[in-house]
């Protein structure tokens, strides 16, 4: 890729990735000062959390299709813009049927991880694909990171319609910069795929099922964790002051780890087998979730790291494997469809950590969670264990005729 190229969808990436996160956590007060009944709440930050990845799970493959035929730079500029556009509309919400509208149109023309991945992974060469995705997935960590702090100081200075209006021009600006500053990247063959093909493709492939399948498992066991592990926190620091400190302190050591870790984990799945990795990465995050439950706070610190680093491979390793058995113009497609099958988890973890919390002792719960991540690193291995051979293909050209080869 040219030397900008890098630095801009870093921006775009970073840009997307806090002012999503500096929204989300603010929901519940933001519903609360529209005039949401209070019982309600809950249910519609539910709600409107839930609401954009339902939606991404169809428009993610569309908008992935219309790149592959016209062009993945539009695509990252269209998302930047979408995503932009969605959170200006929610600085003049006034009820939460509006506000979740808001939130329909984000998934409808959002998607910047799928579009910005699907350039990144035709502008690089073969080797350089992991790389990438890499570096896209340190800016998110780091998005991940600044984000609730940066949204909660300025959430109390400004209010929230101006704190949505200055997100929304953020987006803006990565949208415009993207326009100006990146290149087509072209792709070389002719033929052309629907997306029912490439989601048929990447299910009926034995590796591309079970890394989707993995990744399906990891995101929901994550997205368990952050229901309960608040709480959690809170229980055995003592006091709801010191819970608020150790969580803010906690999930920041988190997300710098991962902001460390994807640039490591990309340059290894370059190197070796994305399953592999993947595979590795989640049991070790089973390991310290798992062990989440049952220590004294102060040791949650270097579980935290531990589940950071190793979490920046699982998702990032999913669109690798996409990828590489994606046909040439069906990258953007098979991106779409593998972050919907994530987006997914998201919706399915917090019902499942919510109802776990409620049935069962909070040691209990970790340990499944941790037990869903070994699973995802189980599912991981047994795509990996026997490679398909079929006409035309070697064991060692596992993608055959469908392998992208950017050069």
């Amino acid at each position: 890729m040219r030397g900008r190229t890098y630095p801009v969808l870093c921006l775009g990436q970073f840009a997307a990735t806090a002012g999503l996160t500096i929204v989300v956590p603010l929901l519940p007060f933001y519903l609360a000062g529209i005039g949401t009944p209070r019982g309600e709440i809950p249910w519609w930050t539910a709600v409107s959390v839930a609401a954009p990845a339902v939606v991404q799970l169809v428009s993610g493959p569309l908008w992935g299709w219309v790149g592959d035929r016209f062009g993945h730079k539009a695509m990252v500029v269209r998302a930047h813009a979408g995503l932009g556009l969605a959170i200006a509309l929610m600085a003049v919400a006034d009820t939460p049927e509006e506000f979740l509208g808001c939130r329909l149109l984000q998934g409808a023309c959002g998607g910047v991880v799928s579009a910005t991945a699907s350039y990144a992974s035709a502008a690089a060469s073969t080797d350089r694909r992991g790389r990438a995705l890499g570096m896209l997935f340190a800016a998110t960590a780091a998005g991940s990171l600044l984000g609730p702090l940066v949204g909660g100081l300025l959430a109390t200075r400004l209010g929230f319609a101006p704190l949505f209006a200055a997100v929304a021009g953020m987006l803006a600006i990565s949208s415009a910069l993207a326009a100006v500053s990146l290149a087509e990247a072209h792709a070389h063959a002719r033929e052309r795929h629907s997306p029912r093909a490439i989601a048929a493709l990447l299910l009926r492939r034995r590796e591309t099922r079970w890394m989707l399948l993995a990744g399906f498992a990891a995101q929901a066991a994550i997205y368990a964790l952050v229901v309960v592990f608040a709480p959690q926190v809170e229980r055995i620091s003592g006091s709801v002051a010191a819970a608020t400190t150790w969580v803010g302190v906690l999930q920041a050591v988190t997300w710098a780890a991962s902001c460390v870790g994807s640039p490591w984990w990309g340059r290894r799945n370059d190197r070796g087998s994305a399953q592999l990795g993947f595979a590795v990465a989640a049991a070790c995050c089973a390991v310290a979730v798992a062990l989440q439950g049952v220590v004294p706070v102060e040791l949650l610190l270097p579980l935290r790291v531990a589940q950071g680093f190793c979490f920046a491979a699982l998702l990032q390793s999913v669109l690798h494997v996409s990828s590489r058995h994606a046909p040439e113009r069906g990258s953007g497609t098979a991106f779409g469809f593998s972050t919907g099958v994530l987006d997914l988890g998201q919706v399915f973890g917090p019902l499942a950590g919510a109802a776990l919390a409620v049935l069962l002792p909070p040691s209990v719960v970790f340990a499944l969670i941790g037990a869903m991540l070994g699973t995802a690193a189980l599912l991981a291995v047994a795509g990996r264990a026997k490679p398909e051979v079929s006409a035309g293909t070697s064991p060692h050209d596992p993608v055959g005729t469908h392998e992208k080869v950017l050069r």
